[in-house]
């Protein structure tokens, strides 16, 4: 089992970059794929990014804007995030699971942090 704990939310004007951390407790973070989704008022919680046990392989749904990478050693996971958008506002979640190596659906992951709130003003 792993614990996700999510920060570095906050407010920031359109155009702007934050950039969100994810701490995991417990053992074998690597064996862990990963995944950052959100989820803003009334609308379904949907994947922002995801990432594989190793690092090796990554999806974004922009890659423009949006990476994110980990750091086995750390037991952390990233989310960079560049020119956001005030439509980019919503609750970032940090997800796990070890039966994947990659994940993109919220089904596949068992394990969610609390989230961390990224408002965009305008």
């Amino acid at each position: 089992q792993v614990q996700l704990v999510e920060s570095g939310g906050g407010l920031v004007q359109a155009g702007g970059s934050l950039r969100l951390s994810c701490a995991a407790s417990g053992r074998s973070f690597s064996s862990y794929a990963m995944g950052w989704f959100r989820q803003a008022p009334g609308k379904e919680r949907e994947i922002v990014a995801a990432i594989s046990r190793s690092g090796g392989r990554t999806y974004h749904v922009d890659s423009g804007r949006f990476t994110i990478s980990r750091d086995n050693a750390k037991n952390m996971v990233y989310l960079q995030m560049n020119s956001l958008k005030p439509e980019d506002t919503a609750v970032y979640y940090c997800a796990a699971d070890d039966r994947v190596v990659l994940a993109t659906l919220g089904r596949q992951y068992r394990y969610w942090g609390q989230g961390t709130q990224v408002t965009v003003s305008s």
